[in-house]
C-alpha cells in the first residue's frame, strides 16, 4: 500500500528554542484510521501542522501520496482541522465557511449544496448557517469547523481534538461522520477513549516529542505501563478490566464492554 503521508526525520524547533517534535518518522497508508496520542505539551499539534504542511519543519521531509514533498500541490486533498476552531472559521457566515472548500475545488453548486445541507443537519447547524461564526458558542464553532473540513471531502483528514467543547449528543454524530469518511483519518488527541473509538492503529508521542510506540490499537491501548509512563491514562474500559482479563479479551470501548457483560450474563 503506497503511503498517503510519509514523514522522515521530522524535527521542529520554535524561535524561542523549544523543540516540539524530534526525529519523527512515520508512514500512513490509504484508508487507515490512526490516532496520534500524547500528553498535553508532547508536540502532537506541532506534528499535525508539520504533516499538514502548515509549518516547515526545522529538519526532515514529508511526502504526500508517494509523489511530492510540496503540500501546496495536494492542499485540496488534505483536510486539516486545527485545535482552535477560531483559527479555521474566517468568513462572514457559517454558510460561507462551509462553501469555501467546495468552491475552491470547483465542486458543482448542486453537489456542494447537498453536502452542506446534509452536514448542517447532522451537526445541528441548519439554523446557524447565516450567523457570523463569532456569535457561536464554543461547541457550535467546533461543529462548524468539523463541517467545513468534511464539506470538500478530502482524501486525508488530520483532526486535532475534533470533539473540543462539543456535548455528548454531537460527539457521537461527529464520531459517526469521521468513521464513515471514505479516506484516511488521523486524529491527534490526549484521550485514549477517543483513540479506542476511532482508530485501528495508535502512535504514541512521548513527552520529549518523539515517537515511542506505533502499533495496532489493542496492543497500545492495553499496555498500561507504556501509557502511564508517557503521561496517558488507558481507556476507561481498559482500566475497569485490567488485571481481570487477558489483554486480547479486554473490551476497548464502552459498547464492547456492554456487549461483553451481556454475553457473560447469558
Amino acid at each position: 500500500m503506497a503511503p498517503v503521508i510519509d514523514a522522515s526525520g521530522l524535527t521542529h524547533e520554535y524561535p524561542d528554542g523549544t523543540t516540539a517534535i524530534r526525529d519523527v518518522t512515520l508512514s500512513i497508508g490509504a484508508n487507515e484510521r490512526v490516532a496520534v496520542v500524547g500528553a498535553n505539551g508532547s508536540g502532537k499539534s506541532t506534528l499535525q501542522l508539520a504533516l499538514g504542511g502548515l509549518v516547515d519543519p526545522s529538519a526532515g521531509t514529508v511526502r504526500y501520496f508517494d509523489q511530492t514533498a510540496d503540500a501546496e500541490r495536494v492542499r485540496d486533498r488534505l483536510g486539516v482541522l486545527l485545535q482552535d476552531p477560531d483559527d479555521y472559521l474566517f468568513n462572514t457566515t457559517v454558510r460561507e465557511d462551509l462553501e469555501y472548500g467546495p468552491a475552491q475545488l470547483g465542486m458543482s453548486r448542486r453537489v456542494a449544496d447537498e453536502r452542506i445541507a446534509r452536514l448542517a443537519a447532522d451537526l445541528g447547524l441548519t439554523d446557524l448557517l447565516d450567523r457570523p461564526p463569532f456569535r457561536l458558542s464554543g461547541g457550535e464553532k467546533q461543529r462548524a469547523a468539523v463541517a467545513s473540513v468534511l464539506a470538500f471531502d478530502p482524501d486525508v483528514l488530520l483532526l486535532d481534538e475534533p470533539f473540543g467543547a462539543v456535548d455528548a449528543r454531537y460527539r457521537e454524530r461527529i464520531r459517526k461522520l469521521v468513521i464513515s469518511h471514505e479516506g484516511t483519518v488521523v486524529v491527534f488527541t490526549p484521550s485514549l477513549d477517543l483513540a479506542a473509538e476511532l482508530a485501528e492503529r495508535v502512535i504514541v508521542v512521548g513527552q520529549q516529542g518523539s515517537i515511542v510506540a506505533d502499533a495496532l490499537a489493542r496492543e497500545i491501548l492495553t499496555d498500561g505501563e507504556l501509557l502511564r509512563s508517557n503521561g496517558l491514562r488507558p481507556p476507561a474500559t481498559v482500566r475497569l478490566f485490567e488485571g481481570t482479563l487477558d489483554d486480547e479479551e479486554i473490551p476497548l470501548t464502552v459498547a464492547a464492554a456492554r456487549q461483553y457483560l451481556v454475553d457473560e450474563r447469558q
